[in-house]
């Protein structure tokens, strides 16, 4: 059996969810892949711990359930920020969950430049040190002959990126959209329903898929860093924030809601990338589509993305996504992909 040693740093809701499943897919991923995926470090806000021949995720999760911190466990560090405690563990993947910080990127961004840097393999579901630096992370990993693995960050445990890198490596993506965030497809869905804005956007909020300031979600920029993402990973073309124009959803009123039903459409905030010559338009805004178009039929708590190519056809994908498990699983499969890929 081949061990491969995790640190995963970070235990929010996606982490915690990557420890339960690293628990229950054990047998799994031994009897199908051979490998052991070992805990040996978790780091969370407030300290961190490791242990060389492996850590008990059941302990762990008792600790963060009870909404304490792994400061309580035997031999945790404190005062030591995630970038200097990956400095000097010896681990084979760092896996890093802490939450997204779209100003600075830290405490993620120091952190995945520390592990590339030290020639560990990468997984992350944290959008900020992609949108912020990409270009550099990238070269850095390739530089150092490592993998930096990100598919959960994208449309949490739908294959978005992967289909792009992948399956669609020869071919020439002529336009790609999406909704990418699934927030505002759920507003916007109750909306269809005759909900007014302000009571859809109350509701997701109390069910806890919005945040108590939305901001990020209704005003078009989650979509448009994940849309980012894509033309970074999936296009290459070298992307920041400003190439995208960005439209929220904000202003979108019943009336206009009914108008579009009226003519047998729905509004849905659509992220596209446009190839136009040699470049793509990346746009994020509420859109008119048909009631026939694909994306158009995608409910609350589903996202979605289709791919125009000029070899494979047109590709369409969509999840139903109703809590942080498939983000987590996704995380799970770039783990597994590096662990098997290794010597």
């Amino acid at each position: 059996m081949h061990p491969t040693r995790l640190a995963i740093v970070g235990l929010g809701n996606v982490g915690l969810r990557l420890l339960e499943l690293l628990r229950l897919k054990r047998d799994t991923i031994r009897t199908r892949f051979e490998r052991d995926l070992l805990v040996v470090g978790v780091c969370d806000s407030a300290a961190s711990v490791h242990d060389a021949q492996g850590l008990d995720i059941s302990t762990i999760l008792d600790v963060k359930r009870s909404k304490q911190s792994i400061a309580h466990l035997p031999n945790a560090r404190t005062n030591t920020t995630p970038a200097e405690w990956l400095a000097h563990l010896d681990i084979d993947i760092v896996v890093e969950l802490t939450p997204t910080n779209l100003k600075t990127g830290e405490p993620g961004l120091s952190a995945i430049r520390t592990a590339l840097a030290r020639k560990l393999s990468v997984v992350t579901a944290n959008k900020g040190p992609l949108v912020l630096a990409y270009s550099e992370l990238a070269t850095l990993a390739r530089q150092n002959g490592v993998a930096l693995l990100h598919s959960a960050a994208v449309t949490g445990g739908l294959p978005t990126l992967n289909i792009g890198t992948r399956d669609l490596a020869v071919t020439t993506i002529e336009r790609v959209e999406g909704i990418l965030n699934g927030t505002t497809n759920y507003i916007l869905s109750r909306m269809a329903q005759g909900q007014a804005y302000d009571e859809a956007l109350k509701h997701t909020q109390e069910i806890g898929m919005a945040e108590a300031d939305p901001s990020l979600d209704v005003d078009g920029w989650d979509a448009a860093n994940k849309l980012v993402i894509i033309a970074n990973a999936v296009l290459r073309r070298p992307t920041t924030l400003k190439d995208v124009t960005v439209e929220g959803i904000r202003h979108i009123t019943l009336d206009d809601i009914r108008d579009a039903q009226e003519h047998r459409q729905t509004i849905k905030l659509i992220a596209s990338a446009e190839r136009i010559g040699k470049d793509y338009n990346l746009t994020v805004r509420p859109t008119r589509l048909d009631q026939s178009h694909p994306l158009a039929r995608l409910g609350a708590g589903m996202m979605g993305v289709i791919y125009e190519t000029d070899i494979n056809g047109t590709i369409f994908a969509a999840i139903q996504e109703d809590d942080p498990y498939p983000t987590a699983a996704a995380v799970l499969r770039d783990i597994v992909q590096i662990a098997t890929q290794r010597a």
